[in-house]
This record gives structure tokens, sequence and C-alpha cells, in this order.
């Protein structure tokens, strides 16, 4: 009788689990914006710094930015092809980023980048786990 009890029991506590997993609400999902920079070589480290600052400035100018990271490369694989910057803009939705892109701030900061920049690499995706 006690081991009926435990294994009633012990169903009853998985059927929550299992129960509890399936009404999750799903998570908001984020379209990534991925902005891969390669620098010209006669670009000064201060050039460099000021399309940093730059980019990292729109996120307070460009309320439809919903995450906003960055860094330098520093992967010992040699593998970058001269990309040293990576940038990644977080949107709600496509609607967003259509905003994002003709901003105006959005286009100062190509002008300061544009007499720096060698190549770019853009991807944009719907980020999941």
């Amino acid at each position: 009788m006690k081991k009926t009890i435990s294994i009633l029991l012990m169903m009853m506590i998985l059927a929550g689990v299992v129960h509890a997993q399936n009404n999750k609400k799903p998570s908001a999902k984020l379209l990534r914006h991925m902005v891969l920079f390669k620098f010209k070589d006669e670009s000064s480290a201060a050039d460099i710094k000021k399309v940093e600052d730059a980019f990292r400035a729109l996120p307070s100018k460009i309320k439809e930015i919903k995450g906003f990271e960055w860094g330098r490369n520093n992967s010992p694989e040699n593998l970058n092809q001269g990309f040293t910057h990576a940038f990644f803009v977080s949107f709600a939705s496509e609607k967003a980023r259509e905003i994002y892109l003709p901003h105006p701030a959005h286009k100062d900061f190509v002008k300061i980048l544009s007499p720096h920049l060698d190549k770019v690499l853009v991807l944009d995706y719907w980020a999941g786990k």
C-alpha cells in the first residue's frame, strides 16, 4: 500500500512538472542585427575609438534598440579575416529594425564610420535558445 501511494505521489509530481513546462509562456524573441567591421589599415586608434563611441551612443538615441553589446576580437584561432569589431543590436520586431536603419542618428554614425571602413559583414537573425 505504501509503495502504491509513493508511486501515485511521484506520478502526480511528475505530471505537475510536465504541465508547468508545457504552460510556460515563450520568452520574447529578439531580432539580432550583427555587424562586423574590418577597418582600413591607415585608420588610427583614435579614428577607431571615434567609431566605437558613435556606435555605442546609438541606443540612447534610437528607442527601438532593445539590446546592445559589442567587443573586439580576441580569438586565438586567427580566423577573423581582418574583422576586429563585433556589434550586436537587438530589436523586438522587424518594424523596429526598419525604423533604425534610416534613422538620422544611424545615418550620422555611418558618416563617421565610412572613411575608416574597409569591409563590413551584416547578418540579421531571430535569436533562439
